[in-house]
């Protein structure tokens, strides 16, 4: 940091010696921690305990913008309690199950009272003084009860606050703006327009009904204590994605992300061209170190899980006045409790589905085909640098862990075209073969099999006729038009994809007949959106005519995409929208699968649930025992 900023810390710390702040400052100084980075500490946690403030220092001590003079973004909502707010996370649950996840999803029920706005992390606690002279001077005429007035449109569902409640809350929010202008020096923008709770934001049209009679639902007439609550937020992320880390992965590489159970990542969706597939390039918020990391330890959650409750004002009447004019210094991060996030491409895929269980008899008798992705492939688990680790220096392969495979097919240029075409691991064979034991258990009829040219989609479906007792029987039919996006296949200007030839020379039993809807010289890099979703549309077209019988299961073996972008046009769907598809796509796990199934008397194709269970398993990470026996 340079001298200047130094000094300017300093000034600021003497102006504020003999205030309540240095209370929570001193500690941190004496430790060793400079003024403007125990500052930075004390705003990201809320300013609530020293020990807060010095375990993120810590976890913070490798972040390249620990020294970076980047202030939190903070608002004001006005959040309710007790009945009403049981009875709307009640509603953000049923209409998350029945009609998706909408744009309300991504935050707590609130009426929001100001925009987010900056303050410097010096000034922060100004806010708070800032927060308790508005509360005080609107306590006396602070409604007893918030008139809350259903509202509908296409696309938005809410409570609009009645007038004249509404404008003492109205009167509060600029009273507050003000205050934090005169403290903290603070541009603060109130809500001045018409004050509502979102229900329901940006959702399916087909929903607004089913939405309308929930909301109805809601008990209106329980009194509610308010209370206005000042969260921050870092501004850095603000349009990023969120990830909550399920597992622990340990980085296998320098430019890997080390992953703790519970911390949260940032992931930027526009910045992801150097990740293949099943990997995300992220920011840790517990560490704010940046790097790669597989996204399937993770879960997308919503934004708000990251913002910090710093302090709050309750309006009751019946509070001890004096516990109510200090505010609440709430221990928790995200206070208002919510419903616990749940994965919104997995609600989207099953918004989608007919729930009724499957009748095999009722399967077998008419037509159906079951889309598939791929087993778990070998650059999933071990990174970029796979190849790198199971080959000599004369490129030859070798076994260095039991989850590589015990051979690789010969290919005419060498074992360096896997880099680019990585085959399964031995968890991915094991998954398929997991999977078409299951398919013969249910007692479906494969009678067609199309798999994408990639390497992994080939050695699925065949571990899967393996399975199924159909491996000399059924041909497997090539089809490039199901690849995957070639977009995320950035870097590679050619594709290393093997030849029928080669597969065939590999004892894969693929058809040397079948005419593809889309040859495989024709795949180009980078191609466009919508040139995809086009190419995935005609290659179903032909699947669908070239097995024209009335009965029986066709297998699609693809990727992640292929259970979108495969089944939209057979359902008569347009495409969804970009940024919505690479999100959706990202959460399908291996041998994960989308059944649809041909209804004749309606003249349409539906998605049903599938014949077999989901596959769910954790992480094993490697094991070096020398490290064990000299920690010993």
């Amino acid at each position: 940091m340079a001298t200047g900023e130094t000094q300017l810390y300093a000034k600021v710390f003497n102006k504020l010696r003999g205030r309540s702040v240095p209370s929570l400052l001193e500690p941190l100084l004496g430790m060793g921690f400079p003024a403007h980075t125990a500052l930075k500490a004390l705003a990201a946690t809320g300013r609530k305990t020293v020990e807060e403030a010095s375990d993120w220092l810590h976890s913070h001590c490798n972040d390249p913008s620990l020294n970076d003079p980047i202030p939190q973004e903070y608002a004001l909502f006005l959040c309710p309690t007790g009945s009403l707010l049981e009875k709307l996370q009640e509603f953000w649950r049923e209409s998350k199950r029945q009609c998706a996840k909408n744009r309300a999803h991504e935050v707590f029920p609130h009426i929001t009272l100001c925009d987010f706005f900056t303050c410097e992390d010096q000034k922060v606690e100004c806010l708070y003084e800032a927060l308790k002279r508005a509360g005080d001077r609107v306590l006396g005429t602070f409604p007893a009860a918030v008139p809350l007035v259903l509202h509908s449109s296409i696309s938005y569902l809410g409570f609009f606050v009645s007038d004249g409640p509404a404008d003492i809350i109205r009167e509060f929010a600029v009273m507050f703006a003000s205050e934090a202008s005169s403290l903290a020096d603070c541009t603060v923008k109130p809500c001045t327009k018409q004050l509502h709770l979102t229900l329901a934001h940006k959702f399916y049209p087909h929903h607004q009904r089913t939405l309308e009679q929930l909301a109805r639902a809601i008990p209106l007439g329980h009194s509610c204590q308010w209370t206005a609550a000042l969260y921050s937020r870092d501004m850095r992320f603000v349009h990023y994605q969120t990830l909550r880390v399920l597992y622990q992965y340990n980085p296998q590489n320098v430019d890997e992300l080390m992953l703790s159970p519970g911390d949260h990542v940032f992931v930027d969706p526009t910045q992801q061209e150097e990740a293949s597939e099943g990997w995300v390039i992220g920011t840790s918020q517990w560490t704010g170190c940046r790097g790669f990391l597989p996204e399937n330890y993770t879960e997308r959650v919503s934004e708000c899980d990251t913002w910090v409750k710093h302090r709050t004002y309750t309006f009751s009447l019946a509070a001890d006045l004096s516990s109510r004019k200090d505010g609440e210094a709430s221990g928790r991060r995200n206070g208002e409790p919510h419903p616990p996030p749940t994965s919104w491409s997995v609600c989207s895929l099953q918004s989608l589905q007919v729930t009724r269980p499957l009748d095999v008899k009722a399967t077998a008798a008419r037509k159906s085909i079951l889309v598939v992705r791929h087993g778990e492939r070998l650059d999933q688990i071990f990174g970029k640098s796979w190849l790198q680790q199971c080959s000599t220096l004369d490129g030859r392969y070798y076994r260095p862990d039991l989850n590589f495979p015990r051979s690789l097919p010969r290919r005419s240029c060498g074992i360096k075209d896997f880099e680019n075409d990585p085959p399964l691991s031995s968890c991915g064979i094991f998954q398929s073969r997991m999977a078409g034991e299951a398919l013969l258990d249910s007692g479906i009829s494969v009678t067609c099999v199309f798999t994408s040219p990639a390497l992994r989609c080939v050695q699925t479906a065949k571990h899967i006729l393996e399975e199924l007792k159909l491996e000399k029987k059924i041909k497997i039919r090539v089809e490039p038009g199901i690849f995957e996006w070639t977009k995320w296949e950035a870097g590679k200007n050619t594709l290393t994809l093997m030849t029928l030839e080669e597969l065939k020379e590999a004892n894969f039993n693929v058809s040397m007949d079948y005419r593809p809807a889309f040859p495989l010289a024709s795949l180009l890099p980078a191609e466009s959106y919508q040139d995809f979703v086009h190419r995935c549309a005609v290659s179903m077209g032909q699947i669908v005519s070239a097995c024209p019988q009335d009965a029986g299961v066709t297998l699609i073996v693809g990727h992640g995409s292929a259970l979108d972008s495969c089944t939209r046009p057979l359902l008569q769907l347009p495409p969804r929208d970009c940024a919505d598809f690479a999100q959706l796509v990202r959460k399908v796990p291996s041998l994960g699968m989308c059944f649809c199934e041909e209804n004749k008397e309606e003249g349409k194709w539906e998605l049903v649930n599938p014949p077999v269970k989901t596959l769910t398993h954790g992480s094993n990470s490697g094991f070096n025992w020398r490290s064990w026996t000299q920690g010993s």
